[in-house]
């Protein structure tokens, strides 16, 4: 793997990778997939290359890399990758009440675009049941063109998404499917599928779990935002709850976006 270590940016910054979710997240969390009505219902990581500091409370799982690193001393050991995944759980959510969802660890563990399947059936719906992978240089290549991001705001202190819930077992539903949707897409390389699962994901998480995009404390008009780019471009979601940063799928440039370096397995 391309780890950009030799540079002093890359020796602070580690080489433990960062990560984005695209389509489906939310349905990582029990709480979410056990109202999905046909299991398993999937969500798309991307791991990409640590080359950059992402705003903490963003959506990129800054605070579980942070973990990662501190227990695995700035690198990814040389371990079966499912048995980080569920150590990196442990540590971070340990004693948690609400705890994480195990695609911020796994997107930081699996190379390469990852389909995560979720069936609350197998293990709870805390590990997925299966994971998909796809590490094509062509595919990853392709990502990196097609997605923009655009920094939005940190979420605020004292926020917390989960005020309000809808578990609609229909919108369950299309947010699985929205995961499915993603990972076809990118695997066939087509920009306006793609975009349409991130919109899509998008409708879900406004309606299953509103304070996501609506809350008192976000300064921003998170969904006036989207909205617009939503309409201007092929799609666009956010990077996590309360905002972050604004994930667009354009073939064309999008004025003040940054594109990520998608990291793949032996690359």
């Amino acid at each position: 793997m391309n780890t950009h270590t030799s540079s002093a940016v890359g020796k602070l910054l580690g080489s433990i990778p960062n990560r984005l979710q695209l389509a489906g997240g939310w349905i990582d969390q029990p709480f979410v997939s056990e109202h999905n009505p046909n299991p398993p219902g999937s969500m798309v990581v991307v791991q990409i290359e640590p080359d950059f500091r992402p705003m903490d409370r963003s959506g990129i799982a800054s605070g579980t890399r942070a973990i990662a690193m501190k227990i695995w001393d700035g690198q990814l050991p040389d371990l079966p990758l499912e048995d980080l995944v569920r150590e990196l759980y442990e540590v971070e959510n340990e004693g948690k009440s609400e705890p994480s969802g195990s695609q911020d660890m796994i997107g930081l563990i699996y190379p390469g675009v990852n389909r995560l399947d979720y069936d609350f059936q197998v293990q709870g719906g805390v590990f997925p049941c299966h994971v998909e992978s796809c590490n094509r240089a062509d595919v990853a290549r392709w990502l990196e063109k097609v997605l923009h991001v655009i920094p939005v705001e940190p979420r605020p202190d004292g926020y917390n998404p989960l005020g309000e819930k809808h578990l609609d077992a229909e919108w369950a539903g299309k947010l699985g499917q929205s995961g499915q949707d993603c990972y076809d897409a990118i695997v066939r390389m087509d920009a306006k599928a793609l975009g349409a699962s991130l919109n899509l994901t998008m409708q879900c998480w406004a309606t299953l779990l509103p304070h996501v995009v609506r809350h008192p404390l976000l300064r921003v008009d998170l969904m006036s935002l989207l909205q617009a780019y939503q309409q201007e471009y092929s799609g666009a979601m956010y990077s996590g709850c309360g905002g972050g940063y604004l994930i667009v799928v354009s073939e064309v440039p999008v004025p003040g976006a940054f594109h990520v370096n998608v990291r793949i397995a032996n690359s």
